[in-house]
């Protein structure tokens, strides 16, 4: 039996509602009616609610089931989450009664029939209810605008991928992520070095004073993302930092209609270790960059001290474009919020090729004409002679 889940449907037509990140509100595709987040949620909080319950309700029926049937003699390991594979649910669709077939993280999608925004209940309930949401603030049509930018200033980006490749997929996901609030602090040993040069009767005589320096402090920090989706690309995610947190605000699922959500698959133990890293890393280049007016500086020694904090439970607005060409599938990922893309292109290896003939052919050409200038300098040089 498939779980239960919900659609934000339009109070006025009852048509799908979807967040539109323009205007910070839920909208409707058929009567362009708008509604705030607050609205919405108040409206569909107890139905969430109830819906999550029933699907707990039909896990622990099945569960019940499957222990009855295994207690009475029957093999029923191979009944993984119903008849689906395992780490996979089925749903039905409020508003056509397709099964939906998700990831068990998911907790926003869409379904492939109808298309309409679905809320997968009890992923983002109770202990797995986030503290705050950054919301979308860039719609799908930045984020393709954002890409073809990116193709620009690439003299080695194939023509034919620049021209005529197509996307395979775009959309806006918002990523769980932990947010590590802690301190750093610690001390630092260098060697340092001031040298120069002055001339006495014919000698050139270079003096180097040595000093040993040593600094120590402190560094706060407040909500270091790490994103907790094993999906996600850690360098990706990084990358597309840094979130304004000033517009970040309380959870609400009213957020996440015409967008893909995911509830975290890493816990804040498999992510902290990065938090730290992160930390000291910030430490230890502070420290070093006190360190100034100095030709030659050298670390002798280091010793930082970490004292973690707070740790909150957020979702993070990225819009994911996937492409393929040649074979090859290319990913790039946009802050949703700022705009910021990163992405790895492929490199015409020909053009590449025959730019590096050029760079050589010039080289040659221009010393050869040196040497060329040369020789009849030399030449005139004898005949006057």
């Amino acid at each position: 039996m498939a779980d239960q889940v919900t659609n934000y449907q339009c109070p006025t037509c009852t048509g799908p509602l979807h967040f539109e990140a323009s205007t910070n509100r839920l909208e409707c595709a058929y009567c362009s009616s708008v509604f705030s987040v607050e609205e919405i949620e108040a409206r569909y909080s107890k139905k969430d609610e109830k819906a999550a319950q029933a699907s707990a309700a039909a896990e622990m029926k099945a569960k019940a089931e499957a222990e009855q049937a295994a207690a009475e003699g029957w093999d029923v390991s191979s009944m993984s989450n119903w008849g689906h594979d395992e780490g996979v649910k089925a749903y039905n669709c409020p508003s056509c009664g397709a099964e939906l077939i998700c990831d068990e993280m998911t907790a926003a999608t869409a379904c492939p029939y109808c298309d309409n925004p679905t809320i997968v209940p009890g992923k983002l309930q109770g202990v797995l209810r986030p503290d705050f949401v950054v919301p979308f603030k860039l719609k799908k049509e930045d984020a393709i605008a954002a890409l073809k930018e990116h193709y620009k200033g690439r003299p080695f980006l194939p023509k034919v991928f620049k021209d005529d490749n197509h996307l395979d997929e775009i959309k806006g996901i918002y990523v769980p992520f932990w947010l590590f609030d802690g301190e750093a602090e610690g001390s630092a040993a260098y060697d340092a070095a001031i040298s120069r040069s002055y001339e006495s009767g014919e000698y050139l005589i270079t003096e180097t004073s040595h000093y040993d320096i040593y600094r120590e402090g402190s560094v706060a920090f407040s909500r270091i993302p790490v994103d907790a989706s094993t999906k996600m690309d850690n360098d990706y995610m990084d990358s597309i930092e840094p979130y304004d947190y000033g517009e970040m605000v309380p959870f609400s699922t009213g957020y996440l209609p015409g967008f893909y959500a995911d509830k975290y698959d890493e816990t804040v133990e498999d992510c902290s270790g990065r938090a730290d890293a992160r930390a000291e890393a910030t430490l230890v280049e502070s420290l070093r960059a006190s360190v100034q007016g100095y030709e030659m500086v050298s670390q002798k020694s280091i010793f930082v001290n970490l004292k973690r904090g707070e740790v909150k439970y957020a979702l993070l607005p990225v819009w994911l474009l996937n492409t393929s060409w040649k074979g090859e599938k290319y990913v790039f990922a946009m802050n949703g919020q700022t705009g910021k893309f990163v992405g790895h292109l492929p490199t015409d290896k020909a053009l590449r090729r025959n730019m590096k003939f050029k760079v050589y052919g010039i080289a040659f050409l221009v010393c050869l004409g040196i040497a060329i200038g040369l020789g009849l300098f030399d030449l005139l040089a004898l005949m006057r002679g």
